[in-house]
C-alpha cells in the first residue's frame, strides 16, 4: 500500500498520539491503518528511525524519538555531554560514565536533568560520574538511554 517513508511517517504520526510499547502494538496499529506490515519491517524501520523506548510519565515505556529525549536537554548541554561523554558502562547496579577531565560535574547534572526513574544517586569527580541503580537490569538501561543520546 506505500513506500518506505510514507510507512514511517505514519509510524512517527502513531507514537506521537498513542503510547507503543511493543513492536507488536506498532504492527497492530499500523494495520489498523491499512498497512500490510511484518514484524522484521517494523524492527527495520524502527532502527533507521532512531527509536528508542523512554519511561512515561505513567511508568510504562513507550517507543520515542531521539530528539524527543534530546528536548530534556538544552541544545548546548546535550552538545556539551555530547563531546564531553568517553564511555558508559554497567558494573552490576552501577552505570560509570567516563568523561573528559574536568567535564563530569556537567555531565552529572545532565543526567539529573533527566530525571531517569531508574537513577536512585549520582557522584561525580572530575572525570568520572557514578550512576547508583537498584539493580543491574535498571543499570542496563541508564546505560542504554545515555548511550542514545551520544
Amino acid at each position: 500500500m506505500s513506500s518506505r517513508k510514507t510507512r514511517q511517517s505514519a509510524i512517527l504520526s502513531i507514537i506521537s498520539v498513542k503510547d507503543i510499547e511493543t513492536q507488536d502494538e506498532l504492527v497492530a496499529a499500523l494495520r489498523n491503518e491499512g498497512y500490510d506490515i511484518t514484524q522484521a519491517t517494523i524492527s527495520r524501520d524502527i532502527k533507521e528511525l532512531g527509536l528508542i523506548k523512554a519511561l512515561g510519565p505513567d511508568n510504562k515505556y513507550k517507543y520515542v524519538t531521539k530528539q524527543t529525549m534530546d528536548v530534556k536537554l538544552s541544545g548546548k548541554l546535550l552538545s556539551v555531554v555530547q563531546e564531553a561523554v568517553l564511555s558508559v558502562v554497567t558494573a552490576e547496579n552501577l552505570v560509570v560514565v567516563r568523561t573528559l577531565e574536568d567535564s563530569a560535574s556537567v555531565v552529572s547534572g545532565a543526567i539529573e536533568q533527566l530525571a531517569l526513574s531508574e537513577v536512585l544517586g549520582i557522584l561525580a569527580d572530575k572525570s568520572t560520574v557514578l550512576v547508583v541503580c537498584s539493580d543491574s537490569h535498571d543499570a542496563k538501561t541508564v546505560r542504554d538511554k545515555l548511550s542514545d543520546l551520544i
